[in-house]
């Protein structure tokens, strides 16, 4: 059979089973490169081990899965919302709400699963009572309302679509732009404010994914803008990524002082990765099932999640930062980190190392710290920008 073959053939066969079975010790040898489809449909390129611990993580998946099952049929449907310790303790001292909670917090971290992800997400992170503040037909009207219509925000979204996860089996086809487009446009309508910031399709695109439908994509978009992430993240001057980007740095020169001081020698600036992080919530960056794991948690307990998160990428890989020399290398080291961690745990394992961060800084308080300095910072810029035009005019 094989004579017939040619050898581009005979290697895509090859390379086609190899993430289903287990390598020889020859095939680790030869860090042969693989390509082969993570759990949400994306492909990704890299050696044998890489296609054994995206094997490993779908097992991890299927076991995480069974505990949470067990706990619907345990605790009841739906027993995740009964979790608010606060409003509990106002009307009474109920010890399996405090339990629940503890559980939940816990599980999350170690991640939900995807079958269970829509349901879990739209309940938790305040989605669901977003929506239904508004009339059920609230998403169909405002599609129906901006159909046609153009504007800078649309003419950006045409722009980026082609370019948001090429390739992807359904993202990357006429059906899958045009379910994005709708559930970004919709927002750009929404929130004019915001309208639309590049970095938003690569989030809204994830979404879809998850979700299942656009309605439940939008509400989850909507409420990831307007309650879980810092104001003005996403506005025209992006102030609110810009403090993100102060808290960052501080945060990393207290947690990680001999990389910062490193990075600081060699003139590297940490937005050079972060500020991608930060705008696309390492959807961008990290491999889908890990970005996914970081948004399980970033839904339940917050933004503050995203700073633990890109200071144990920096923090895993400190001794190699430390025998970089200039910032392409840097850059190298961290790109190389972030596009082949596979393995959720060992990023969300380092996010929440109980002795890393027993005393977590106050994340609200930084943030309002850095506020007028960056603020300042951008007035300063905007002038320039005009006194620039002014002169060019005259």
């Amino acid at each position: 059979m094989y004579g017939t073959q040619s050898k581009k053939d005979l290697s895509l066969e090859i390379q086609s089973q190899i993430p289903i079975l287990r390598p020889s010790i020859h095939s680790r040898r030869a860090n042969i490169t693989v390509k082969f489809q993570d759990l949400y449909g994306f492909t990704v390129e890299g050696n044998v081990d890489d296609a054994n611990t995206i094997n490993d993580v779908r097992e991890k998946v299927r076991e995480q899965g069974k505990v949470w099952w067990s706990l619907e049929a345990s605790k009841g449907a739906n027993w995740y919302l009964q979790t608010d310790v606060s409003s509990a303790l106002k009307a009474s001292l109920k010890f399996s709400v405090l339990v629940n909670a503890i559980t939940l917090k816990k599980l999350i971290r170690k991640g939900i699963p995807p079958v269970l992800r829509p349901k879990v997400w739209f309940s938790l992170s305040g989605a669901a009572k977003k929506k239904s503040t508004v009339p059920d037909s609230y998403y169909n009207d405002l599609i129906i309302a901006v159909e046609g219509k153009v504007t800078p925000a649309t003419k950006q979204i045409d722009h980026d679509l082609p370019r948001t996860f090429p390739g992807h089996p359904w993202l990357d086809t006429p059906e899958g732009h045009a379910s994005l487009r709708r559930v970004l446009v919709g927002y750009s309508f929404r929130d004019s404010d915001v309208g639309y910031c590049q970095g938003l399709n690569y989030v809204a695109a994830l979404l879809l994914l998850v979700m299942k439908t656009e309605e439940d994509a939008f509400w989850m978009l909507a409420v990831l803008l307007e309650n879980v992430l810092v104001n003005d993240c996403y506005s025209s001057n992006l102030s609110g990524c810009h403090v993100e980007q102060r808290v960052f740095k501080d945060l990393l020169k207290k947690k990680c002082p001999s990389i910062y001081a490193h990075l600081e020698a060699i003139e590297f600036d940490v937005s050079l990765v972060a500020t991608e992080w930060f705008l696309c919530i390492f959807s961008k960056s990290l491999p889908s099932e890990t970005t996914l794991r970081v948004w399980d948690v970033l839904f339940y307990e917050g933004a503050k999640v995203l700073f633990n998160v890109a200071l144990a990428i920096f923090k895993m890989k400190e001794e190699e930062l430390l025998m970089t020399h200039h910032v392409g290398d840097v850059i190298n080291v961290i790109q190389n980190t972030t596009h082949h961690l596979f393995d959720p745990d060992d990023l969300l394992t380092a996010a929440f190392d109980k002795e890393w961060f027993m005393t977590s800084p106050n994340i609200s308080k930084e943030r309002k710290k850095q506020e007028p300095a960056v603020m300042a910072e951008l007035d300063q810029r905007l002038r320039r920008i005009n006194s620039s035009n002014v002169e060019v005019d005259g």
